[in-house]
């Protein structure tokens, strides 16, 4: 991905930023940094980024367990926010940012002074090398090799130029920062699901009303009803929730192959933990089939049934192919932090 050009910067050396990275601090530094250029400023304290850093992957890595690899204290610091903090895991990144800026907890001021030791000064390495942190101060300070912004222990300025062409351009630096870290966290998360989807909380869950409407109740009507595979209740139209049987917060998707009727006082209980498969699978095979079989004879172009062709080739679904399916993501979501029901 190329960037904007611009006669009055060094483009090319803010291209290379991420080229030698082994943790995902700079790309949660630059991040802030654009926010804050975007609202207009030019002298940003430190806490200030420390905190958006923060509220930036906080729903990656509470929401959707994305892994940022065994040694990145980012993902470690932000696990211990939340406890300290108390702040919920879907949390909007407005609300992470306001508590903590106003906490006056010692351990939250620690945790975010923690990034002030390798940060700010190692994003510079491109223009300043890699030398000792009050030598890079010093340079930053003194405008050597046009870095971006100068450095001091409580803020940063970011220089005019740069101010600029940040503000210019942000949508565009954004994208190509969040393409660079989708690609360094899917080398840490190899068997998970759509990565670049799982980077920034949504402003809206998808609904599923059609997924009930054009699919589900049709079943439902006509086989009378079925027993909800988690609680035995008798689901009606108007009476059900449809859940996903591996998290959404796992697959990131609405895909009719992984839904199924529930009932809704359970499926508020879920939440985002795993069903046990060698319980829960045969009965969500049965339904799964048996709604195939209907929709097949009643709505055979519904767009639904591509779900389930886009993964398994045919509507003919056999229960060991099936199972081949959701048996490796469920263990790969265990993996990566997410709990079984009863766990």
């Amino acid at each position: 991905m190329q960037l904007p050009y611009d006669e009055r910067v060094d483009t090319g050396r803010l291209s290379a930023c991420f080229n030698s990275t082994s943790a995902t601090y700079k790309f949660y530094w630059f991040l802030a940094m654009l926010e804050a250029v975007e609202e207009g400023k030019d002298r940003i304290e430190k806490r200030e980024l420390f905190a958006r850093m923060v509220a930036n992957a906080w729903f990656a890595v509470n929401y959707f367990h994305v892994s940022f690899g065994p040694f990145d204290r980012l993902q470690e610091k932000i696990e211990l926010l939340k406890g300290t903090e108390g702040l919920a895991v879907d949390a909007r990144k407005e609300d992470v940012m306001q508590v903590l800026l106003e906490s006056r907890q010692t351990s939250t001021v620690q945790h975010l002074k923690h990034f002030d030791t390798n940060v700010p000064h190692k994003f510079l390495s491109p223009w300043l090398g890699s030398g000792a942190k009050s030598d890079v101060y010093a340079l930053s300070q003194h405008g050597f090799e046009f870095a971006p912004y100068a450095l001091y222990d409580a803020f940063v300025l970011v220089q005019p130029d740069w101010f600029t062409y940040f503000r210019r351009n942000s949508g565009i630096l954004k994208d190509f920062c969040y393409w660079n870290l989708a690609l360094f966290l899917q080398t840490r998360n190899p068997n998970v699901p759509d990565i670049p989807n799982k980077l920034r909380r949504p402003e809206r869950r998808g609904s599923l009303a059609q997924h009930k409407k054009q699919f589900w109740d049709i079943v439902l009507e006509d086989l009378g009803g079925v027993r909800c595979m988690y609680t035995g209740r008798d689901l009606h139209p108007g009476t059900y929730d449809v859940e996903h049987f591996v998290p959404f917060q796992f697959v990131a998707h609405d895909q009719m192959w992984n839904l199924v009727p529930a009932d809704p006082a359970f499926n508020s209980r879920k939440g985002d933990r795993l069903p046990v498969l060698d319980r829960y699978f045969p009965d969500f095979y049965r339904i799964q089939t048996e709604a195939v079989g209907i929709i097949r004879e009643k709505k055979p172009h519904s767009r639904f049934l591509d779900d389930y062709v886009s993964v398994f080739k045919s509507l003919d679904i056999s229960e060991e192919a099936y199972r081949d399916c959701i048996a490796p993501l469920l263990t790969i979501a265990h993996n990566n932090g997410f709990q079984y029901l009863g766990g």
